[in-house]
């Protein structure tokens, strides 16, 4: 049988991902029993909705002690920069993304946590890795430094689990698209930024091809299969920390001709960057029938459903002012 989680700590709150399921996990377990932290105070509920600390998840003892001081038993560990961002200073990168990670999971280890939770991603493939339908189970290969520190961080998660039993589970994201937050510097960006630019600009200019297709998700769906995974009985468990989710596939093409069916005159430029390679590298198309089988993973939204929201939602904050500039 799986043990109950009561008392939840999250890092990286303020980002992309953890902004919006920490406000599921309260929303489940109760605001006062959910602790997030990041490196600095984010404004509105996040921190005013429950308990919030500044912490430093590369300081071994900071990670120890709010684990200690609130009785924490299960940990979402977010905390990490991301592909585009870490290419800049992959130094950075790999003390952030690997420090962090392994000072959760020792302090788990030590205080004998019900749970942790540690998201990867597809950034641990690479051109070797086959592009359409990347299977579960294939050689990585990653060509930046945030891949690196994914692929050795599945590894490590499923050494815990293997030498200590330390239930540490998570799933390999592929771009994550959200009206909610903003970007945080991956390469999966582009499919958030095209929906605020064509909102408030009826443009965009797009930092990869046009035909540069990768796997994608809604935030709903996100934060579904990360609680869904979670709650999964620990038997039924053949992976651990690197299951392939995933809920449709578009070319940066196709997503503006989806938003063309709502706006038709939207305009779209092509001008690659570096972050071209990055994605030239990942896959075109996820299999996750292992997701599938062993905790019954199923996405709710495709790209027409996703679109269709995304625009209703943006457009309604762009005429209630809440947009921004």
């Amino acid at each position: 049988m799986t043990k109950e989680t009561k008392r939840v700590l999250m890092t990286g709150a303020a980002g992309q991902i953890g902004s919006e399921l920490a406000r599921a996990l309260r929303a489940k377990y109760g605001d006062a029993n959910v602790v997030v932290t990041d490196l600095f105070r984010p404004s509105g509920d996040l921190a005013e909705g429950g308990p919030f600390e500044l912490v430093d998840v590369t300081d071994a003892k900071a990670v120890d002690a709010i684990i200690g001081k609130y009785g924490i038993d299960t940990v979402y560990h977010l905390a990490a920069l991301l592909s585009a961002t870490g290419e800049k200073n992959p130094q950075k990168a790999w003390h952030v993304n690997m420090s962090g990670l392994y000072n959760v999971l020792e302090a788990a280890r030590a205080r004998n946590l019900v749970r942790v939770f540690s998201p990867s991603s597809i950034a641990v493939f690479g051109p070797t890795t086959p592009r359409e339908m990347t299977p579960q189970d294939t050689v990585l290969g990653p060509t930046t430094m945030y891949g690196v520190t994914k692929v050795a961080g599945e590894l490590l998660c499923d050494y815990y689990v293997l030498k200590y039993g330390l239930d540490v589970r998570g799933c390999r994201y592929p771009g994550i698209i959200s009206h909610l937050t903003l970007p945080g510097g991956g390469t999966t960006d582009y499919a958030v930024a095209i929906f605020y630019d064509a909102v408030k600009h009826g443009r965009y200019t797009c930092f990869l091809r046009e035909d540069t297709r990768l796997p994608m998700m809604y935030m709903p769906d996100c934060l579904k299969c990360t609680l869904d995974l979670m709650d999964a009985d620990f038997a039924r468990l053949r992976h651990h920390s690197n299951f392939n989710v995933t809920a449709m596939s578009f070319s940066a093409g196709e997503l503006a001709a989806e938003i063309r069916k709502h706006m038709p005159g939207f305009e779209v430029r092509y001008e690659p960057d570096f972050r071209q390679a990055i994605a030239d590298s990942w896959p075109a198309s996820i299999d996750d029938r292992a997701a599938r089988t062993e905790w019954d993973w199923k996405p709710d939204y495709d790209v027409a459903a996703m679109t269709a929201d995304m625009l209703a939602a943006l457009t309604k904050r762009r005429d209630d002012g809440t947009l921004g500039a």
